[in-house]
């Protein structure tokens, strides 16, 4: 992923922060087997510590990929926002001129995948995920012994994802005026279609922090 200097993230915490927001679905890229393009899994995600968590069936055909090469990817990207030309066109200039672009947030974080088929392992990757995602416990209790996640759990891996690198970009024109960027985040959230609000949310927060752009 090609991140100039005024994209990069400005420091760990603000992608731990947009990840922490409600960012936890992805796609997992795995290398494919010899002779065989890359495999891409989309799912959901929970954070512990460093690591990743996430669940797959069983019948998936990553596994044998995996097994292969734990060495794999895993990208989250949301707040993006199609800029048309008009926006982008220089002071003085036909509006036509402009050239569009897009706006995106993205993470990407380098990983060595590791697989989980104990079953009481299993079962405590999933009370994990469950405490993320449905944080009131509103659901059965996950135990090895018990139904309905006990009969379940021989049907799903778990894979735990030791995250070696991370990479971070928010492309929203960082480097260019600050009135530019404020009448474009002022057109994001006046035009509201899509991701609009949240892509002009998160470049208010940049440009707050940013200000000038400064090489």
């Amino acid at each position: 992923m090609l991140v100039h200097p005024w994209d990069a993230g400005l420091d760990e915490a603000e992608w731990q922060s947009w990840i922490a927001e409600g960012h936890d679905f992805g796609q997992l890229i795995v290398n494919g087997l010899p002779g065989h393009p890359p495999t891409v899994v989309p799912t959901h995600f929970t954070c512990e510590g460093s690591d990743l968590l996430i669940h797959l069936a069983r019948p998936n055909p990553v596994w044998k990929a995996i097994e292969h090469e734990p060495h794999v990817v895993f990208t989250v990207i949301g707040d993006y926002a199609f800029i048309p030309g008009p926006w982008r066109a220089q002071a003085g200039t036909p509006p036509t001129d402009g050239v569009p672009t897009s706006y995106y947030s993205a993470v990407q974080f380098t990983c060595r995948a590791h697989i989980v088929d104990d079953p009481e392992a299993k079962a405590e990757l999933l009370r994990r995920q469950l405490a993320h995602f449905q944080p009131d416990g509103d659901h059965a209790p996950v135990a090895v012994d018990q139904p309905p996640y006990g009969r379940m759990l021989s049907g799903i891996r778990g894979l735990r994802l030791e995250v070696t690198d991370v990479v971070a970009k928010f492309k929203y024109d960082d480097h260019k005026p600050v009135e530019h960027r404020a009448a474009v985040a002022d057109r994001l959230t006046a035009r509201g279609q899509g991701l609009d609000v949240p892509a002009a949310r998160r470049q208010r927060r940049r440009l707050d922090r940013i200000g000038v752009w400064k090489p």
